[in-house]
């Protein structure tokens, strides 16, 4: 599904990346954790193709196809969703309005044909259920006046309609109280299948006792320091990333 190799990034005159190697098989859900500023989030950046990151060596390879020379909306087309840490507010623009073109737009792309409105109606009721997401919420700006609870079910909810093959979720679990926690784990539990892999990026064990990883990853430094399965995590929650800081000094 996806394979990153001896990836690095600069930003400016500093390089945050520094050789990260990373696979990620069809089906399975990845963890990685890590301090603030060891990398992790610049890496869910590079992925979705955000401006003013440099890729100095490496590649990154999803389903064999090079990402590196695609644009971010072909990013999209190709299968890879991230949900962002801080999903921004879009003043003027409908929740609906936006949801329905998000899902045009990569029909289009993919060469069919575009979605009716009942279907659409249906396929947002169906996943909205699942996120305890009210048809008044929906019928606001998108993200605008959001706690944030509901601005990261909202982002749960277009991973739901677009149904990428990656998902790639930064810090999920920020700002969200335990019945959010809970209630957006359940919608992303609801979406792991065979076909699709997720990358969950967090500082916290919390989150993975609802998101149960396959793969716990450690990042420091810019890069995958250890791997291990779940039991990993509760290790870093006990013991926190001292250890691998100096590993890296």
């Amino acid at each position: 599904m996806l394979e990153i190799r001896d990836l690095h990034v600069r930003v400016e005159d500093r390089e945050i990346l520094k050789g990260v190697n990373l696979v990620l098989p069809a089906g399975e859900v990845h963890a990685i954790m890590g301090r603030n500023g060891s990398g992790k989030s610049t890496l869910s950046y590079v992925l979705a193709g955000k401006e003013d990151y440099e890729v100095t060596e490496g590649e990154i390879l999803l389903n064999g196809q090079n990402v590196l020379e695609m644009e971010p909306d072909e990013r999209a087309v190709a299968g890879l969703f991230l949900a962002f840490q801080y999903p921004v507010e879009v003043p003027g623009v409908a929740t609906m309005t936006f949801l329905k073109a998000a899902i045009n737009a990569q029909r289009k792309a993919r060469g069919e044909s575009e979605i009716s409105t009942p279907d659409f109606m249906r396929a947002v009721k169906e996943a909205g259920a699942q996120l305890a997401i009210d048809s008044d919420m929906l019928k606001r700006p998108l993200n605008v006046g959001f706690s944030g609870g509901e601005k990261k079910r909202a982002e749960i909810l277009q991973m739901a309609l677009l149904k990428p093959t990656l998902c790639v979720l930064d810090e999920t679990d920020s700002g969200l109280d335990i019945d959010a926690l809970q209630i957006v784990s359940k919608g992303v539990n609801a979406l792991r299948s065979p076909e699709r892999s997720m990358l969950v990026i967090t500082h916290y064990q919390r989150l993975l006792n609802h998101i149960v990883p396959d793969v716990v990853h450690v990042f420091s430094d810019g890069r995958i320091v250890e791997s291990g399965d779940k039991d990993l995590a509760l290790q870093l929650e006990a013991r926190g990333y001292a250890d691998y800081e100096k590993d890296v000094a």
